[in-house]
């Protein structure tokens, strides 16, 4: 589309990446300005509907993008997403390794194609959702301050490696029913998370369904040995993982399951989660 032809909302979220977002926000408006690309930026302070804009550019991580399908979730504006997060995990699905100016002569020349969000329960998300193990760190993580990149999120997770404790699981799915102790369960729209983790090597985000990996309990010494292995994507062939597809499932557990959406920390008796495809538009 013709710059002349655009109005872009540019939503920037001031706490995502310890301020970065701000810098990064600031110079995106620097270099629409210097096209004379009209828009306007929110620092904050979100409008409260889009109808007048042509197109939203998102600066922040996996959490501003997650707010924003919850937020305006009936939208179908073009989107794109501007790393300025701690992880940014689905930027990185998208554009892989650009510089700021790089991406958005990118964005400007990109028609808008579908990409698929998850729903959990009455909530949508956009990367993926953990339970158990990476539940755990999820709760960990929300009471200190997160560090640039996936360095907070090592670091919780080697002290969780000593302290976790299994638990016992019921999952439902249309190609698969698993009942037993597991270490975690990771349900992924997109194929990386925690600033790096690998987690989900084969998902896409726009194939209409769900990369749904098990790991079966562990003792903590085989969770420092594998660890790296799952960093790496090189995990799905290991005895003790379980890989599949598919478009919904539901998890249930004896106690309270602790999960995450997009890496913020929620808690529920039970989860229903399926796929919902096509329904974002990204410029990419």
């Amino acid at each position: 589309m013709p710059g002349s032809l655009l109005h872009i909302a540019v939503l920037c979220n001031p706490l995502a990446g310890a301020g970065r977002s701000l810098e990064v926000a600031s110079q995106l408006s620097r270099l629409l300005s210097d096209k004379m690309i009209p828009h306007q930026l929110f620092q904050g302070h979100w409008p409260g509907e889009l109808a007048a804009f042509t197109d939203v550019y998102l600066v922040g991580g996996d959490g501003t993008l997650q707010y924003y399908i919850n937020h305006y979730p009936y939208s179908r504006l073009p989107l794109a997403i501007f790393g300025g997060g701690t992880g940014n995990d689905f930027h990185w699905l998208l554009y892989g390794r650009v510089t700021l100016q790089e991406q958005l002569n990118r964005v400007l020349q990109q028609p808008p194609r579908p990409v698929d969000m998850g729903q959990c329960n009455q909530r949508y998300f956009i990367n993926g959702l953990g339970v158990g193990f990476e539940g755990a760190v999820a709760k960990a993580l929300t009471s200190r301050n997160k560090l640039p990149g996936k360095t907070s999120y090592l670091l919780t997770i080697l002290r969780q490696i000593l302290t976790y404790r299994s638990a016992e699981y019921h999952i439902s799915a249309e190609e698969t029913v698993i009942d037993g102790r597991q270490l975690l369960v990771d349900v992924s729209n997109g194929s990386r998370a925690g600033g790096g983790f690998h987690v989900a090597p084969e998902a896409r985000a726009d194939d209409g369904l769900l990369d749904v990996v098990i790991v079966r309990a562990l003792p903590p010494l085989y969770r420092m040995r594998y660890l790296p292995v799952i960093e790496k994507g090189r995990h799905l062939s290991l005895p003790f993982v379980t890989h599949f597809r598919t478009r919904s499932l539901q998890i249930s557990c004896d106690k309270p399951i602790r999960y995450h959406l997009d890496g913020e920390y929620l808690e529920a008796n039970e989860i229903h989660v399926s796929i919902v495809p096509g329904s974002l538009l990204f410029r990419y």
